[in-house]
């Protein structure tokens, strides 16, 4: 089973056999298809080069929001406990248990959300419109050990800070543009959330790849925010698993096993 997943989808998981043997003639056949697809995957991909399908997701949905006036930022991927602090990420959170401490002061961030506040609230002083910024990079939390889960995935989070209008319209809108260029259908709920309070939150096929929120927020005045605004998470990874058809959202990562989603050690 483990290998069917490695090198699949893990569909072949599921059938039952009479007889061991004929257990491990079916699954010699299914492996040695499925190994012999692989590795011309990877032959293929060795002689045409081209971008990871992460980073041209990454890429593609850049291109799509700074189309749409938001501006990228990159903060540090390292931050301090007291900026957790400031998200109620304290000792009694759940989150907490699952952050990567470096020491008692630092850790690696497990959201984007604490340096976008700083960084909104910086800008909103060189322009009279709304401030719409936005961030792709790792995130890192400790995980269970799933198919639906890494302890360092990326995330993209946007936020507009003043959105014209209804702050979860304006939130609908985005959630749908950066959709549009994944092409997945989706749906959306509204869930409670440990930091959030009350999240709206995107499903693919009853998988959430993206949760959103709107503000004034009781978060915000530890952050110098009293605007209304809209933001929202998207898990890159679980999407390409989603759009490539992948049986786990490790072969669509940062990995030393899988490239582009074919095993290659």
């Amino acid at each position: 089973m483990q290998k069917l997943r490695e090198y699949g989808n893990g569909s072949d998981c599921s059938l039952t056999f009479s007889c061991a043997e004929d257990r491990d003639r079916a699954f010699a056949a299914a492996i040695g298809g499925l190994m012999s697809d692989n590795a011309a995957e990877v032959r293929s991909m060795m002689s045409s080069p081209s971008r990871h399908m992460l980073a041209r997701l990454e890429a593609d949905l850049a291109d799509h929001l700074v189309s749409k006036g938001f501006v990228e930022v990159r903060t540090p991927t390292m931050v301090s406990a007291d900026a957790l602090a400031k998200m109620t990420v304290t000792e009694d959170h759940p989150l907490h248990r699952q952050v990567f401490f470096i020491d008692s002061k630092r850790c690696l961030r497990p959201m984007h959300a604490m340096n976008l506040y700083h960084a909104m609230r910086s800008l909103r002083d060189y322009t009279d419109g709304p401030v719409r910024i936005f961030e792709i990079g790792s995130c890192f939390r400790k995980e269970s050990r799933s198919g639906a889960h890494l302890e360092e995935f990326t995330m993209l989070n946007l936020v507009e800070l003043g959105p014209e209008g209804d702050a979860t319209e304006a939130l609908k809108g985005h959630i749908a543009g950066v959709m549009g260029v994944t092409g997945l259908e989706y749906s959306l709920a509204r869930e409670e959330s440990d930091v959030y309070r009350e999240t709206l939150d995107v499903e693919v096929g009853g998988m959430e790849v993206s949760s959103g929120a709107v503000g004034p927020h009781p978060l915000d005045p530890a952050h110098g925010i009293s605007e209304p605004w809209c933001g929202a998470g998207f898990g890159l990874e679980r999407l390409l698993m989603l759009m490539t058809g992948r049986g786990s959202v490790k072969k669509t990562g940062r990995s030393l096993s899988y490239l582009n989603g074919a095993k290659i050690s």
